[in-house]
């Protein structure tokens, strides 16, 4: 007690400046008088008996910012201005201002007042014990009353003036009042990726990465030509299921959810966006029903697809697995925005006769790879519907099979749009919009398509482009001509070596990128629809039952046909056909620059070539 004599009288000026009380300058700093203490005793005891009795009608005096009552409250007692500071245990430690009842540094002086007089020695008398347990006990419960109240939530800007180290900690604000918490910087991840040639490359990115950023990544450092076409491919061989990565979803996640067996391609992909290319004849009429009336026409189809609110239905029959059986039942199949249903009566969509099959929220839409031979699939035209974890059983996999190939393309599309709506069309203007915001100063890359190549007859004083295709078709036999004669005088001496034009016609092409050597006939057609079922797509293969003849496969209506392509001799020098005859090329290259203008014999022009590219 001697301690709390000591400690409290040494900072009456402290008490002083906080405006309790203006009488506590006048005193002196040391020495009390007894006479001083038996009538602040006296007056103390009557103001807390009036305060107890006025308690429950007095309102709560708020401070002002320095410690001052307001203008409008009376002030406080002169009784308060030699008040000590209470000890870390007493005080009520809060994080925010809380209002003081004027009776409390009534009653905490009038305590303070008690224990120094009790811990001063030779003063006459001494203060009753049932008043000082009294006056603490009375603090006690304000000190409960103030913990248990309801308090603005206002946070305290001096937290250390609360207590001492070991006084709890603030109480938070409300989260709307809160800035909102710093976002981690994204860290750095290997991820490896496999070309289709079966090389491989360790790529150091972020983990916010998207498919589409890293897609980019690779084209830069492959030295491709980057024409918006690249895709990540999700690549499961033991389960034989594979898919294309959106272009907004996180490299890093996707691969949380693989198992060690999985791995990304790289791989080209023409077919992404073909929907929003053409819409119109995507779907079937019979396969769609709106749940308004739609006139038919492509803005009318985007909005259907895109607006969340529109209630697009796709139907049809599919072959469906059986759970824990290897047998399959066609089902009328029924898909809406809320999952895929097939129906127990026939073709009836009546909700009692509807059955969930699967949910589109937290699965994705794969290609059987190989249906056949591992599943026992009636046909190679099969589709996965596979939950987003890395362990999955086989009961939780459904397993679909349609009746060809375009009816598989557009069920796999239909369940994208009604998966993504809008965020998968944004995805397709996104290089859009960046082509028309590059520089006019820029050099646009050299795409091969019907729009970036033209006949031109160089033969006058100026160019020309050639309209006419007959007119173009002379023109480039002309050349070919032409280009037989000066190799034919650049070998006077007729020698057979590497660079002989017998030779080199026969070998140029396996420098092209669209040229894929002895392949299959069915390998062929793999590479065809994993690169994208869209008009104009085709490679060049070495044939396998004539082995001087080369075969074009080319896809046009999502179907793929192959064209032989035959070796022929004309005046001693062996030449390329297509048609018979009727045209004549002098290499394979010159074959698909032509077909690339016009289309002849073919049921498209070559648009877009297969390519596979070492990593």
């Amino acid at each position: 007690m001697g301690d709390k004599v000591g400690q409290s009288s040494s900072k009456p000026q402290n008490l002083a400046r906080t405006g309790f009380s203006s009488q506590s300058r006048s005193q002196p700093e040391h020495g009390f008088g007894l006479q001083l203490l038996m009538n602040d005793i006296n007056s103390s005891l009557e103001s807390l008996n009036s305060a107890c009795n006025m308690q429950s009608d007095t309102d709560t005096v708020p401070l002002l910012q320095n410690g001052q009552h307001a203008s409008n409250q009376p002030a406080a007692s002169s009784s308060r201005s030699l008040q000590p500071q209470a000890s870390p245990r007493q005080k009520v430690q809060r994080s925010q201002p809380v209002h003081i009842l004027p009776i409390r540094w009534a009653q905490r002086s009038e305590l303070w007042i008690f224990q120094r007089r009790k811990g001063r020695r030779g003063d006459p008398g001494e203060v009753p014990r049932s008043t000082e347990e009294m006056l603490n006990r009375r603090l006690q419960e304000e000190d409960q009353q103030f913990r248990t109240s309801s308090l603005p939530a206002i946070p305290n800007p001096f937290p250390e003036l609360c207590g001492g180290a070991g006084s709890p900690p603030p109480a938070a604000a409300p989260p709307s009042s809160l800035p909102p918490p710093p976002s981690q910087p994204p860290t750095k991840q290997d991820v490896k990726v496999f070309s289709e040639d079966g090389t491989s490359k360790v790529v150091e990115i972020l983990t916010d990465m998207t498919a589409r950023d890293l897609c980019q990544l690779l084209v830069y450092k492959s030295h491709c030509v980057d024409d918006n076409s690249w895709t990540l491919v999700e690549h499961h061989p033991q389960l034989g299921l594979e898919r294309c990565l959106e272009d907004h979803e996180i490299v890093v996640q996707v691969e949380s959810t693989m198992p060690s067996e999985s791995k990304f391609l790289f791989r080209k992909n023409y077919a992404k966006y073909e929907f929003f290319k053409n819409p119109v004849n995507f779907f079937p009429d019979q396969m769609v029903t709106w749940c308004q009336q739609s006139n038919g026409s492509q803005a009318q189809l985007l909005q259907n697809f895109l607006n969340s609110s529109s209630c697009p239905e796709i139907q049809g029959f599919l072959q469906v697995k059986e759970l824990g059986r290897k047998s399959w039942k066609k089902l009328y199949v029924c898909l809406r925005r809320s999952g895929l249903y097939y129906s127990t009566k026939g073709t009836s969509k009546e909700p009692r006769h509807l059955q969930l099959l699967a949910d589109l929220e937290e699965s994705s839409i794969f290609y059987l790879i190989a249906g056949k031979k591992q599943y026992n699939a009636p046909n190679d035209h099969g589709m996965c519907i596979k939950p987003n974890k890395a362990k999955i059983e086989m009961k939780e996999l459904r397993l679909l099979c349609a009746e060809d190939e375009q009816i598989r393309t557009c069920w796999m599309t239909a369940f994208r749009l009604l998966k993504y709506g809008m965020l998968l069309y944004q995805n397709y203007r996104i290089p859009q919009q960046r082509k028309a915001l590059l520089s006019p100063f820029n050099t646009p890359v050299r795409s091969v398509s019907e729009n970036s190549l033209v006949a031109m007859d160089f033969s006058g004083q100026t160019g020309r482009v050639i309209d006419n295709p007959a007119e173009a078709q002379s023109a480039a036999l002309e050349e070919g001509h032409a280009w037989r004669k000066r190799s034919t005088r650049m070998n006077i001496l007729s020698s057979q070596s590497p660079l002989h034009p017998s030779t080199l016609n026969s070998v140029i092409h396996r420098t092209q990128h669209w040229f894929h050597g002895r392949i299959s006939r069915e390998e062929s057609h793999r590479i065809i629809k994993q690169q994208g079922l869209v008009d104009g797509l085709f490679l060049l293969r070495d044939s396998q039952s004539n082995p001087k003849a080369f075969v074009l496969t080319l896809c046009h209506h999502q179907k793929i046909k192959n064209f032989q392509i035959l070796p022929c001799e004309d005046d001693g020098q062996t030449f390329f056909t297509l048609d018979d005859g009727n045209t004549k090329f002098s290499d394979l290259i010159q074959l698909v620059d032509f077909y690339q203008l016009n289309k002849g014999v073919l049921p498209c022009k070559l648009k877009h070539h297969c390519i596979r590219v070492a990593l």
